[in-house]
């Protein structure tokens, strides 16, 4: 259960949300607004499992001599399933300021009696990332990386930059991204416009569906979901995944800090 739990986590934090990188491009950093927040709460059934939460910081900060998007990625369980497996994780970018481009990446797990934490630096001119231990701050591994990867973080926004109204219902398009040492290409297949009700009340969302390599947790390569504000936003307002032990669902609890207000019908 910690290891699905752990995997819902990221894929909120990002890596569910980077599938629109057609040829690997690079974006222009209009999704991302200083002092936005945005907070998640994951359930199983009515049992609610673990909350993430996404900030923005309010100034920008310097990487690789570029001033950056400081980004923080906090994910913990909540409830009983903090007394059956406690998770306390932290995903952190810094996005250029300009293009969606990560320049560096921070991870901190505690998951259990685990820890561990580590960076990773983006040299970009290069096109090779590079890992370091936080303990004693050597070099871990270097990799090449082609043109216009991503991280977990910084794929949440470049999604979020997207031009949806152009694709059309049933097209995929390929994706690219920097996680745990290793690049990971996958693809997303857009299924076109829905109405979906939350808490807030209903709105109008694009709909996404990731495809999934296949493995022993999820019933098929279809079995991830994701629903995005139509809207100048783009947030991701719900996600479904779909598990061989049952279903998981991760629903957007509270905003600020956005590009402009979402828009919920109540009628």
């Amino acid at each position: 259960m910690k290891k699905i739990l752990i995997g819902v986590t990221i894929l909120l934090s990002l890596t569910a949300f980077s599938f629109f990188q057609e040829n690997n491009k690079i974006v222009d950093s209009t999704s991302l607004v200083k002092g936005e927040h945005i907070e998640y709460r994951v359930h199983y059934g009515f049992v609610n499992a673990a909350e993430a939460v996404v900030d923005v910081d309010d100034k920008f900060q310097m990487a690789n001599g570029r001033p950056c998007y400081k980004v923080v990625v906090n994910g913990r369980t909540t409830g009983v399933t903090d007394w059956v497996t406690r998770v306390r994780d932290t995903w952190a970018s810094h996005i250029d300021s300009e293009k969606i481009m990560p320049h560096q990446f921070y991870m901190k797990k505690q998951e259990g009696n685990y820890k561990a934490e580590e960076k990773v630096i983006f040299d970009h001119q290069q096109n090779v990332a590079k890992t370091f231990e936080l303990i004693d701050d050597k070099e871990k591994k270097t990799l090449s990386i082609p043109d216009g990867i991503q991280d977990v973080v910084s794929s949440y926004y470049y999604v979020r930059a997207m031009d949806f109204n152009k694709t059309k219902p049933g097209e995929s398009y390929p994706l690219s991204f920097f996680f745990d040492n290793k690049i990971y290409n996958m693809r997303l297949k857009f299924k076109g416009k829905e109405t979906i009700k939350t808490k807030f009340g209903k709105i109008e969302t694009y709909k996404i569906i990731p495809m999934l390599p296949k493995n022993n947790f999820f019933v098929d390569e279809e079995s991830v979901i994701i629903w995005v504000s139509n809207d100048a936003n783009k947030i991701p307002i719900r996600v479904e995944i779909g598990l061989k032990i049952g279903a998981l669902a991760l629903d957007l609890r509270s905003y600020s800090g956005l590009k402009q207000d979402l828009k919920f019908d109540n009628n």
